[in-house]
């Protein structure tokens, strides 16, 4: 087997060199070339000699007028888990290539292994690991009860010997654990590289693509919180998934920040047990703290994540500074929004807290990245610094613009419903959020145009 030519590139500016060198003669930064194979003309234009009973023949491209071209739905295949379903946008996709990522123990590999076992009679699997022993991986699916037929598995970290054994084969579903152990002959970097990650998963894109097959990829995080490689895995990729979860918690979110056949911020909630990972198909029930009564700095928000609304607890804690400088402290919402959000309720609602150290966290570890918790925070500080819980059974959300006003969001209906069924009885909202009459299904909804105005009502 000829070696391929390599080159290097830039990972600043983009330069290319022949051969490997500190510092990049045309931008100057150090440490940033990174080796890439050159892909000859020939093998650019050959076309694909494998394919698989997923897809057909491909043919040669050609120039199409937008407006003949026939699209269809994509057809999908359910995995078997409705939480994983649901982040996918409903469904595996032929060909599609999707990159799971997430802190080590988070649960990764057994949910894959789940899913591979249970689409195994409609979509034969190819489970690939270069961490574990296959015994390993046995012992695994055993201790879970998982059924193993039509599933077969591969230690191998080779990238060509998984695609011949993937040619021989033929599965429809490939799962590669992980893409930071793979790599690639035509490179002399070593596994984990960004070079061999790059590489190893561009000949993995390109099988599914000229297959069919559907491939999974799992992915190592950095201590920042991004998968490990170089930041184009994301881009080859049709869907980026993180596994998200508190090490003291069992229940774990699987949430969606790229997806070509879906929503982005789609959110599947699992709770981790003995028997592996099971979905949770009321995770609102989960992040409300089911007290008997209210409690002071407390108040719950409607948040919506990608097509689901999510009914979460704000809690707030508003105390006396010892500090010439009052800290403020947000877990699971933008730091310096809180600080926003202080000037206004000073500004607008004539509350202080210049002199108080102003703790918020949302519970269950979720993390609200929508402008609809304004409201809520802003109550939850208040109820907190006087000492008195909100009226029982009350739901909040809005955005609080710099003026005071209280401005609408989006799917207000949806998120009335939400709250509706979950035996909500109040709710205050934007008064262009309120449906006509001042009640929905039940419950009394309170509109408001202004900050005074919601503070007034909260009392």
């Amino acid at each position: 087997m000829a070696k391929a030519r390599t080159a290097y590139v830039c990972s600043e500016c983009g330069a290319e060199f022949n051969k490997w060198q500190g510092q990049c003669g045309e931008c100057g930064a150090w440490n940033t070339l990174s080796e890439i194979v050159l892909e000859s003309a020939a093998a650019a234009k050959s076309p694909a000699s494998r394919r698989s009973g997923w897809a057909g023949k491909v043919d040669a491209p050609k120039v199409t007028a937008l407006k003949d071209v026939r699209h269809h739905e994509d057809a999908r295949v359910s995995t078997g888990i409705g939480e994983f379903d649901r982040v996918l946008g409903g469904g595996l996709v032929e060909g599609a290539v999707v990159l799971v990522g997430g802190d080590p123990g988070i649960g990764k590999s057994t949910l894959l292994l789940q899913a591979v076992t249970q689409m195994a009679a409609t979509l034969p699997g190819l489970y690939v690991t270069g961490e574990e022993s296959l015994a390993q991986v046995a012992g695994r699916a055993a201790r879970l009860g998982l059924p193993l037929d039509g599933v077969n598995a591969l230690a191998e970290t080779g990238v060509e010997r998984i695609l011949e054994h993937a040619a021989a084969l033929q599965p429809k579903l490939i799962i590669a654990d992980s893409i930071q152990t793979l790599w690639t002959e035509s490179l002399t970097a070593a596994p984990g590289s960004v070079s061999q990650v790059r590489e190893s998963a561009a000949r993995l894109v390109r099988y599914a693509k000229e297959t069919g097959a559907a491939v999974f990829l799992v992915g190592h995080v950095t201590k920042e919180g991004g998968i490990a490689g170089p930041r184009v895995l994301e881009h080859m990729v049709d869907a980026v998934l993180y596994f998200e979860g508190d090490s003291g918690s069992r229940f774990r979110v699987l949430r969606a920040f790229k997806n070509r056949f879906g929503a982005v911020n789609e959110l599947g909630v699992f709770a981790m047990g003995e028997r592996g990972l099971k979905e949770v198909p009321n995770p609102s029930a989960i992040f409300l703290s089911g007290g008997s009564t209210q409690q002071p700095g407390s108040c719950v928000m409607v948040t919506r994540e990608g097509t689901r609304p999510l009914l979460v607890e704000v809690q707030a804690l508003v105390d006396s500074s010892p500090l010439s400088n009052p800290r403020r402290v947000a877990v699971g919402l933008e730091q310096n929004r809180l600080a926003m959000l202080l000037a206004v309720l000073h500004r607008h609602g004539g509350i202080v807290v210049s002199d108080q150290d102003v703790f918020v966290n949302v519970v269950g570890g979720i993390r609200v990245q929508e402008t609809a918790a304004d409201l809520p925070v802003l109550l939850a500080v208040l109820s907190s610094l006087r000492d008195q819980p909100l009226a029982d059974k009350t739901v909040a959300f809005g955005e609080v613009g710099l003026s005071g006003e209280i401005r609408p969001i989006p799917n207000g209906e949806e998120r009335l419903k939400e709250a509706a069924t979950h035996g909500f009885r109040r709710a205050i909202v934007p008064k262009a959020n309120a449906p006509k009459g001042g009640s929905y299904k039940g419950m009394e909804v309170v509109a408001v145009e202004r900050l005074a105005d919601a503070l007034e009502i909260a009392e």
